[in-house]
This record gives structure tokens, sequence and C-alpha cells, in this order.
């Protein structure tokens, strides 16, 4: 009777199972080792065909140095800290490019839930074109990528981590969190309510509370619309 039970629970399907169903079935195959050894080693052998979500983390740091020394101002998520409305903040950012750390999270998430090589091997800091580029460049050609697999963003969750500059405040007449979700939100080409930016300090410990780095993680989710339904 308790065998009958067991079996019987085992053959309802579970919840992913069920979200699967119409996917092509896996192939089992016999690894050759495992045949050797007079048993046979199932290896399960996914169809090509891409799942319905995928999900990515991006993270990125900087170093911050005078605005003299790096070259170039603090750029976060497409918003410039130039000190025009901030003259206590002289700080640049150490980078080859511009050096957003918001911009160039978002296209290691990206092309991390794309399963291809990370932003620093498609965009190298050894490339002479790429000295100063705008990060936009790269998060386009993550996008680019994305869609050509059939994708389209669903969410994306921002941290950005720094001592300075202070981002819970206006900034050049915005609110600056405000302005960060809004360029995100027209270069993934989704709605504000799918975008969110959040900041931290580093409660003035290491590098980041020390003023001489900043940090952003990143999640983010991508969905194939034409296998959804």
């Amino acid at each position: 009777m308790l065998k009958a039970l067991l079996l019987g629970c085992l053959a309802v399907p579970s919840a992913s199972a069920r979200l699967t169903a119409h996917r092509a079935p896996a192939i089992l195959s016999a690894s050759p080792a495992g045949l050797r050894g007079g048993r046979a080693c199932a290896t399960v052998v996914e169809p090509s065909v891409e799942p319905l979500l995928r999900i990515g983390h991006g993270y990125d740091i900087h170093r911050m140095a005078s605005r003299e020394e790096a070259g170039q101002p603090v750029i976060i998520g497409g918003v410039k800290f130039d000190g025009s409305d901030a003259p206590d903040f002289n700080l640049g950012c150490v980078a080859h490019s511009d050096g957003d750390v918001v911009y160039h999270s978002v296209t290691d998430a990206i092309l991390g839930a794309l399963s291809m090589p990370d932003i620093g091997q498609l965009f190298p800091d050894n490339d002479p074109r790429l000295k100063g580029a705008d990060s936009e460049v790269f998060m386009e050609e993550a996008y680019e990528r994305m869609v050509g697999r059939g994708y389209r963003v669903g969410n994306v969750d921002v941290t950005v981590i720094c001592q300075k500059p202070r981002i819970n405040v206006e900034h050049a007449g915005g609110q600056v969190k405000a302005r960060m979700s809004a360029n995100l939100a027209r270069l993934l080409r989704v709605p504000l309510g799918r975008v969110n930016v959040k900041a931290r300090t580093h409660e003035l410990v290491d590098s980041v509370g020390e003023c001489r780095a900043l940090e952003c993680h990143v999640v983010l989710h991508f969905y194939n619309p034409c296998n959804s339904k």
C-alpha cells in the first residue's frame, strides 16, 4: 500500500516539468567510460532550444583619484559628476573608457546571461580605439547580441556602492537615481517600472569607503517573448 502511494506521488510532474513540457525532450546517451565499467552512465543532452528565461549578474569596480590624475570626471549610470554643482567633489574615475560602473555592470550581466565572453574580453583595456569611450557603446553591443538571440529585457536591479559622489540627492537639475533609471530604460528599451537603482555607502570602510573606488552590482533577467506562450 505504502509503495503504491509513493509511486503515485512520483508520477506527479513537477512545476518545472510542466513549464518545460512544450520543449523537445532531452536525449539520453551512454558514455563509453561507463560502458567499459560494465554499466551505462546516462548523460543528459539538452536540445538546442533557447531557454525561456536567462538571468545575469554583473559587477564592476573602478579606482578614483583626483580629476587631474584621472583625466576625466566620474560618470555613473550616464550621469556626469564633474564638480559643477558640487565643488567639494574633485574626484575622477581612473579607467581606459569613461569608467561608468553601472553601464559596465549591466553589459557584463547581459553577456553573462548569454554565456558569452565578458566585457574585458570583448572590449579590452589595451585597445586604443576604446580610450575614453562612452560606455553606452558597450551596452548597445550587448543589447544587440541579446536581441539577436530573440530576447527582451524583463527587469534590471542596480546597486551602486560609493561613499562619494552622493547618489540619493538632486544633481544638475534632477534626482540622480531617477536620471540613471531613465538612461537605463532608454538603452534597454523598457518602461521605467522595470528598472530599479539603489545606492549604498560603504560605511567609511576599505577603498570604497575611503573614496578611493566605487563599485556596482547588477542583476537582470530577460525572456524570449516568442517562447513564453
